[in-house]
């Protein structure tokens, strides 16, 4: 490897914002924010929306994100169809 054209690689902890489940790892994120680890050190924290401890095919739950209203306006656009077969 080339030296001095790689970005820095080191430990950062990643936290789920939706569950508040923490892991650390490595990787090139930086952060302003920081925590302290169990093991006494403190790392950069970065803040997550989505990790497999939230993420409904890791998790099994399904969770339906409706926040735009995306059915109401289907609905509202296109009607209720029956469910009658072929005319």
């Amino acid at each position: 490897m080339k030296p001095g054209i790689h970005p820095d690689y080191h430990p950062v902890v990643f936290k789920d914002s939706s569950t508040g489940d923490a892991f650390l790892t490595r990787s090139t994120m930086t952060s302003d924010r920081t925590v302290e680890w169990s093991d006494g050190n403190t790392y950069p924290l970065v803040l997550v929306d989505i990790s497999s401890a939230s993420h409904p095919f890791w998790t099994g739950n399904r969770r339906i994100m409706d926040t735009a209203g995306q059915v109401e306006k289907f609905h509202r656009r296109y009607g209720q169809r029956g469910t009658g077969g072929a005319r």
